[in-house]
């Protein structure tokens, strides 16, 4: 006879061993303590690879978002902002043209043609020592970003304009990258013969962390196809909500760092769109967000109230999409306000310092301590509450 009990804790076992629950944004809540502080005191200070930053607020390399222009803003306003270096500013001396021609498109299939136009120009060597001089000119942090296919060559020209910080970024990330053409890159390598920070970024997964840890990467960025001008999740199927991913990576971190005492920055990457989301990723573990589409929305962004994924010129599969932001806000409103209305992506950086001192938070690592409950519903009780004429 068949012993339908033990089948059924079988069948369980192989189903949770394959598949795990995991949580986004919405799904999750930060609880409030016994302990508050005053928001004067929440000190929002972070330290990205060795390079000191008031805010925790990265912009993405992300042509629409980040020119030496916006570097040296982002700069000044006291975060740091990633320049592509396998974008339009190192394919041509002036990329206007070229982005009012992205801008000016129609939507659809003639968007994705303008694009894919758009980035068949070679990347320029010389052009990469041009756009770090700028940023360095104007008193901005030169932090770049490539993908591990270029880096090697990208890295050498980055190190000798005098970059300050070097992500090689690309769809997933891992310590192991299993190819039999082309030269493989090797992490350690990289990083060993560098006088150049190395980021690495993306991941969802704590053991791939831990493993570019040991391999010398400066930080780790957490995410894949969150964001809103990416469509990898779609497309391809791959991604972990963040929070889930967040908390994964952040541990990764902290078993590393017992075990040799070095503190790897942790970075979560997109899918953020208002305070309240960027202070659950700090409170996952994040020590810095990274955000395109919130930023691409800023003024003084070269993307003129547009932006894309920077795979959506690909010419065999396109993975991101040119999405139109909206409302357009000064950068220094995104960042410190004033708040107009309730649009969540106005004072970022007063929602997160007033999130830290209502849970009594005056750090970024104090906000790595606080607690978080499973809620997917606390989003819409306002609203039920409402519906009930019980405002």
């Amino acid at each position: 006879m068949i012993d339908a009990t033990a089948v059924a804790i079988e069948v369980r076992d192989r189903t949770d061993a394959r598949l795990r629950r995991a949580y986004g944004f919405e799904e999750v809540a930060l609880v409030p303590g016994a302990v508050t502080a005053d928001p004067s005191e929440v000190d929002l200070s972070t330290d990205l690879a060795g390079v000191p930053l008031r805010i925790p607020f990265l912009a993405a390399a992300m042509d629409a978002v980040a020119d030496a222009a916006f570097a040296i803003r982002m700069t000044e306003a006291g975060g740091v902002a990633f320049v592509n270096l396998e974008g339009l500013y190192t394919r041509y001396e002036d990329a206007e043209p070229i982005i009012e021609r992205v801008v000016a498109a129609p939507d659809g299939r003639a968007a994705a043609h303008v694009l894919a136009d758009a980035y068949e120009a070679p990347v320029r060597t010389e052009l990469i020592g041009d756009l770090i001089s700028r940023i360095k000119a104007g008193g901005g942090l030169a932090a770049v970003a490539t993908t591990p296919a270029s880096a090697w060559d990208h890295a050498e020209a980055a190190a000798e304009a005098g970059a300050d910080l070097f992500l090689v970024q690309s769809q997933v990330s891992s310590a192991r990258h299993i190819s039999t053409s082309g030269r493989v890159l090797s992490l350690s390598d990289l990083t060993g013969a560098l006088k150049l920070p190395v980021l690495v970024g993306n991941t969802v997964s704590g053991e791939a962390a831990y493993q570019l840890m040991h391999q010398g990467a400066a930080a780790i960025f957490v995410g894949v196809g969150p964001g809103a001008a990416c469509t990898t999740r779609e497309v391809l199927g791959i991604g972990v909500p963040q929070v889930s991913a967040t908390l994964e990576v952040a541990a990764a971190r902290d078993r590393y760092l017992d075990e040799t005492g070095r503190y790897v920055p942790v970075v979560t990457d997109g899918g953020m769109k208002t305070g309240g989301d960027v202070a659950k990723a700090v409170a996952s573990g994040a020590d810095a967000v990274m955000l395109g589409s919130p930023f691409a929305g800023a003024l003084e962004a070269p993307g003129r109230g547009f932006n894309w994924g920077m795979a959506a010129p690909s010419p065999t599969l396109p993975r991101g999409t040119r999405i139109k932001i909206g409302e357009r806000l000064r950068l220094e409103q995104i960042l410190y306000g004033p708040a107009e209305t309730t649009h969540g992506t106005q004072n970022l950086v007063g929602a997160l310092r007033q999130s830290m001192a209502a849970l009594g938070a005056r750090s970024i690592r104090e906000m790595h301590g606080v607690e978080m409950v499973i809620a997917p519903a606390i989003a819409t009780e306002g609203k039920s509450w409402q519906l009930a004429g019980r405002e």
